[in-house]
């Protein structure tokens, strides 16, 4: 799959946001605790201030809608499955949006401050990641190729029984 950063100006279906999100709701979940939940974003002034939260994040400014994964602050050592859980919500979000030929793109949140003010999060949420949505400015980005050197071969990945 291809992460797009260029989108054009169109806004989203509400049916097809609806599908997106629905997809993050329905992700596998640790002891099933589904300690996340998605601040969606359209106002095109809130998605220009949010693409300065990290140093990627510039493609939120251009996005039709941004959805922030929010979960709770950890404090314990529990860390660790919220994360593999809100990856999972992520994954399944982008592989939805892009059945419905809509492109997306992950943000990672390197000013905490800012993202907590901007989305009003109360004291005990956290938000690392937001995720960008919107249909490609060129829709063959939606099809373009992997780029050569862009993955590790297989055989150089994998491992049978052993190191």
């Amino acid at each position: 799959m291809r992460v797009v950063r260029r989108f054009d100006a169109r806004p989203l279906a509400d049916a097809d946001l609806a599908a997106i999100l629905d997809a993050g709701r329905r992700a596998g979940s640790s002891k099933n605790q589904q300690r996340w939940d998605f601040i969606v974003v359209t106002a095109r002034d809130r998605l220009a201030e949010l693409s300065v939260v990290g140093r990627y994040a510039g493609h939120l400014a251009g996005a039709a809608v941004a959805v922030a994964l929010v979960t709770p602050v950890p404090r314990s050592s529990g860390a660790g499955s919220i994360m593999w859980d809100l990856g999972g919500a992520a994954q399944n979000m982008m592989l939805a949006a892009r059945e419905l030929g809509i492109g997306s793109c992950p943000a990672t949140v390197y000013d905490d401050a800012l993202v907590r003010r901007l989305l009003g999060l109360p004291e005990d949420r956290q938000c690392a990641f937001i995720l960008s949505f919107g249909y490609p400015a060129d829709a063959a980005d939606l099809e373009a190729p992997p780029r050569r050197g862009g993955r590790r071969p297989l055989q150089a990945i994998v491992h049978r029984d052993r190191w």
